[in-house]
């Protein structure tokens, strides 16, 4: 017997140009960073629309932004487009199995739409199809994962790569003619870190020499560190003229690793996610950059599709690009901006945006290199 949720959603019919239009407008104005306004002004609430189950599935803990930014502005983005919908939430803690499990879970329970950030998209695509055999469709967030996904929210990773290039090129000065560099990469079964490092490598190859290139299972910072040293050993702590980053939490751990080996001055290293304590780094001098991925249009943007899916609309008016899933199918897709964020640019970037205010950056441990930076309370 087909249970009740799948039958309805069956009957939901074809699409409401009035919702969709509402949706397209809320993503577009969240680009812009007005979203909040979007959908209250935009004209009447659908309150007879049916109102989905949503499941969404992030990949783990250690990387702070999952459960301090994108789980609330998703959560409360679903609310403000349909505010009889529900959102089961679960995080794997880095754990395949456990991510497959909770796909399983979410089916059983009857989500109409699962948003999901695979921890590995490989190993996850089993799970994707079977969530398409369930009727379930299946939005890929931050991470595009293999099988028939629905849609896909993002950044470019081959561009984050590249701004990443560019910027550690910069900070090397004089020495990013021939200079030796250590490339801490991220996790090989995300998908992401391969499109990280390719742009990354359309910026320094030739230029640089890549003493040392890691892989980091799971994008663990205490592995990172591991590498750095093996790095430093290998190398040798003067010898080192920049690192490659692909993410906060590995800069993290190569910086640690560095400075108990007592390399000083320290190289320029990137990052990517503007973690709170990578803009502390950055203010310091221990980092020199980090990418921010502006995460409220990233969030609001997934909330739409989902919403769109659950109802049972297509996703042209909310998904204005297109994404390669790696098997020849083109996936709707919202593929966002980054942005590099330097000790220069914290006020324009991250403050300006309301991710972090100047009080909570500028600590008193932090306050003299506030100043310097002109982020004063």
């Amino acid at each position: 017997m087909v249970p009740l949720w799948r039958r309805r959603r069956r009957r939901r019919g074809r699409r409401r140009p009035a919702v969709a239009a509402a949706l397209s407008l809320a993503v577009a104005l969240a680009a812009c960073g007005t979203a909040d306004q979007a959908y209250l002004d935009g004209g009447p609430r659908p309150e007879t629309e049916f109102t989905p189950r949503i499941g969404l599935l992030l990949p783990d803990t250690h990387t702070a932004r999952w459960e301090t930014f994108d789980r609330p502005l998703f959560e409360a983005k679903v609310l403000q487009l349909c505010p009889g919908c529900a959102v089961e939430y679960a995080n794997a803690q880095g754990g395949v199995a456990t991510q497959k499990a909770q796909v399983e879970s979410m089916i059983t329970k009857g989500v109409d739409v699962l948003v999901l950030d695979p921890v590995d998209a490989r190993a996850l695509s089993s799970s994707v199809r079977k969530a398409d055999r369930a009727g379930v469709p299946v939005v890929s967030y931050d991470r595009l994962a293999e099988g028939p996904v629905s849609g896909y929210v993002s950044f470019d990773g081959r561009q984050i790569g590249r701004i990443q290039g560019k910027a550690l090129l910069t900070a090397m000065g004089p020495a990013a003619d021939g200079g030796q560099i250590v490339m801490v990469n991220g996790d090989p079964a995300d998908p992401n870190a391969a499109a990280l490092e390719r742009g990354a490598l359309d910026v320094l190859r030739g230029k640089v020499r890549i003493g040392k290139s890691y892989d980091t299972d799971r994008w663990r910072p205490e592995i990172a560190h591991t590498d750095m040293t093996g790095a430093v050993a290998a190398l040798g702590a003067g010898n080192i003229d920049g690192v490659y980053a692909a993410n906060d939490g590995l800069a993290g751990g190569a910086i640690a690793s560095m400075k108990a080996n007592f390399i000083r001055p320290l190289p320029p290293v990137t990052g990517q996610d503007a973690d709170l304590s990578a803009i502390r780094r950055i203010l310091v001098g221990e980092q020199y950059m980090t990418v921010y991925k502006p995460f409220g249009p990233q969030a609001e943007a997934a909330a739409a599709m989902a919403v769109a899916l659950g109802r049972g609309d297509p996703l042209d008016a909310v998904a204005p690009h297109v994404a390669g899933d790696g098997t020849g199918r083109r996936v709707p897709a919202v593929l966002l901006t980054p942005v590099p964020v330097t000790a220069a640019t914290i006020g324009d970037t991250v403050v300006r945006d309301g991710m972090y205010t100047v009080a909570r950056i500028c600590t008193p441990e932090y306050a003299s290199a506030c100043a310097k930076a002109g982020l004063t309370v």
